[in-house]
């Protein structure tokens, strides 16, 4: 199993920048592709970004496409998510989750994946 935490949730202003980060525990973290979901008020969980166990792949909702970078860094066990450009609507609870398979992070089924984060509080002010 692994255990992630998110962090580097804030007030931030429209147009400015944040960087999310998500530190993994437990076992091997290249074992797992990673991803990043966001949850608004009275909506769904959504899918934003994947990256597989190397770095070399990633995929993007076109919501943040151009706006948001996923990354990782595997000696140091943590998956950043670089958001640009803040809009209200980007206003969430933003987790990382973690699965041995990079295609279900990259079709964003959240029944499907197998491990998350508890979430971290982002919010953009007009």
């Amino acid at each position: 199993q692994v255990q992630l935490g998110e962090s580097g949730g804030e007030l931030v202003q429209a147009g400015g920048s944040l960087r999310l980060s998500c530190a993994a525990s437990g076992r091997t973290f290249t074992s797992y592709a990673m991803g990043w979901f966001r949850q608004a008020p009275g909506k769904e969980r959504e899918f934003l970004a994947a990256i597989n166990w190397s770095g070399g792949s990633t995929f993007y909702a076109d919501s943040v496409k151009g706006r948001f970078t996923i990354s990782r860094d595997n000696a140091k066990n943590t998956v950043y998510l670089q958001m640009n450009s803040l809009k209200p609507e980007d206003t969430a609870v933003y987790y990382c989750a973690a699965d041995v398979n990079y295609g279900r992070v990259v079709q964003g089924g959240v029944r499907n994946i197998g491990f998350w984060g508890q979430g971290t509080q982002v919010t953009v002010s007009s």
